[in-house]
């Protein structure tokens, strides 16, 4: 099983691509780092310094997207990180979050993201584009093109996944309905593009809390991101929808506190990654005995005041225990 981890710009420019070293030395197969613009510091500036500090590790933003950065600077983006960390580049996109919030705009529709994707493959296959009735395309180009993927929660951005990129990171959960449930509507796309997903990559995004006290780390579900928002419904409501398809219907109202003990422990089983190190390790192990998974995203749980918190003890735990553990 790969595993990748989320790391923020949490730091200065040059001590986070020092940090994603040490995600390398601890045997983390990749690291996505969030694109932030209101945070100051810029995630390809951050990737391309990394790239000098690594040899191994596969970099991305996790996660850009069309609405505050345009398709065109986007694939030349990736292009010029390909040259820098040659075959170790993903560029993933969605319709955007924070980063489109802290600039008053809304996220980028599904037609807007399959546009967004088609456009962003055509130009770094070299292929000519059109803008506002300009015919234009990249003077320069990799072999292989950078692979372009879609960070997909909802159901419908899954399914266009499947239809229009070269990959996928889908937050749905671990349960194995919900993971089964995700594929289907992967190959439903497909079919409507007229494809085969038989080279086609999928992580899956998996949110985490790892402590010695496995009983407050499933406590996560009884939380908030942010005053008016369930940490359940973080980056969106779609979270229930994949926790319905796991067999746990919670009420589109729902108030966190008012989730029990039980409950808490039953969603977080379905969901992700919560527990002592041991209990983790076993999960990441069922998630592949039970569904095949074989490559996750590791995403520390946080508050919205968290967000930039740099991920030490979760690479501590999975350097020290959860990646042996798996590789054994």
């Amino acid at each position: 099983m790969k595993v990748d981890i989320r790391v923020p710009v949490g730091l200065p420019v040059p001590e986070t691509a020092d940090f994603i070293a040490e995600c390398e030395a601890a045997g983390f197969d990749g690291v996505g780092v969030h694109d932030h613009q209101h945070s100051g510091r810029d995630v390809f500036l951050t990737l391309a310094l990394a790239a000098e500090r690594t040899s191994r590790l596969t970099l991305y933003p996790a996660t850009s997207n069309p609405v505050t950065r345009h398709t065109m600077v986007l694939a030349s983006l990736a292009h010029s990180l390909e040259e820098v960390a040659p075959h170790r580049v993903r560029l993933t996109v969605a319709p955007g979050y924070l980063a489109v919030g802290n600039i008053g705009r809304p996220r980028a529709t599904v037609a807007a993201m399959r546009q967004a994707v088609l456009t962003i493959r055509s130009l770094l296959k070299g292929e000519p584009v059109e803008f506002n009735g300009v015919a234009t395309r990249l003077r320069n180009l990799s072999d292989p093109p950078t692979p372009v993927f879609m960070t997909a929660a909802g159901p419908r951005m899954v399914e266009l996944a499947g239809e229009v990129a070269d990959g996928a990171l889908l937050l749905v959960g671990l349960h194995p309905k919900a993971v089964a449930a995700a594929r289907q509507r992967l190959e439903a796309g497909a079919a409507r593009s007229g494809r085969s997903l038989e080279n086609f990559q999928t992580i899956f995004i998996t949110p985490t809390t790892v402590s010695h006290d496995g009983t407050a780390a499933r406590r996560f579900p009884q939380q908030r991101f942010r005053p008016d928002q369930p940490y359940l419904k973080y980056p969106s409501d779609s979270n229930l929808f994949w926790l319905r398809q796991a067999g746990i219907d919670l009420a589109d109202d729902f108030a966190p506190e008012d989730i029990s003990d039980e409950r808490a422990a039953e969603i977080c089983d379905a969901f992700g990654l919560f527990g002592t190190p041991e209990e983790c390790l076993n999960r990441l192990q069922r998630a592949r005995d039970e569904s095949g998974i074989n490559h996750v995203f590791i995403f520390p749980t946080h508050t919205l005041e968290g967000g930039y918190d740099m991920p030490r003890h979760e690479v501590e735990v999975f350097g020290n225990t959860i990646i042996p553990g798996l590789a054994g």
